[in-house]
């Protein structure tokens, strides 16, 4: 931390609110690099809509992680985007899935969504004692992410509504489930 932060906000305060804000800048940095690699690896029917459906997510997953970053700064501290900042923020494993079908990705993508929203709603419930205007940013991300899950959970869903990968730990599972339901 520098020797300063927002007017208002106690250094103890500042720097909880960094520390959550470090972690999810990590997996806002993994996140659009995961996308991107699923943007690479989708095969199969429905590829190029899938394909052209990932990219803005990739840009605007990168602008929340720019958001982050500055504002981690403007709070007196130094956002880390570094690859090693990602390995040691990382409380989840590497994407598993590679070169495989539009189900199988878009099974995994699902678990790589509910972890990255659940984290982000524990920080955005916390910031609201901590600090709103953090809570402000996180919740506006939020909204997006929560509607691009949405798209991907599109593919996945029966017309009863039920996901196909329905009970999946792993994304390794979630891609072989919606794999074998999409036959």
């Amino acid at each position: 931390m520098s020797g300063f932060t927002v007017p208002g906000m106690t250094d103890a305060n500042s720097r909880q609110v960094t520390e959550m804000l470090q972690r999810l800048l990590s997996a806002y940095n993994d996140l659009h690099l995961t996308l991107k690699h699923v943007h690479w690896n989708v095969v199969g029917p429905n590829f190029i809509g899938v394909h052209e459906m990932i990219d803005p997510q990739v840009d605007l997953v990168r602008g929340y992680a720019d958001e982050v970053a500055e504002r981690i700064a403007a709070l007196g501290a130094s956002p880390k985007g570094t690859p090693g900042a990602i390995l040691s923020d990382r409380t989840w494993d590497d994407y598993s899935v590679g070169r495989d079908t539009v189900p199988a990705h878009l099974g995994a993508l699902n678990l790589v969504y509910n972890g990255v929203i659940e984290d982000a709603r524990k920080s955005m419930e916390r910031l609201d004692e901590l600090d709103p205007v953090s809570q402000d940013m996180v919740i506006a991300q939020l909204g997006e992410l929560e509607k691009f899950q949405w798209f991907v959970r599109a593919h996945l869903e029966n017309s009863g509504g039920e996901l196909t990968t329905g009970g999946a730990k792993t994304e390794k599972q979630a891609a072989s489930k919606a794999k074998k339901k999409s036959k």
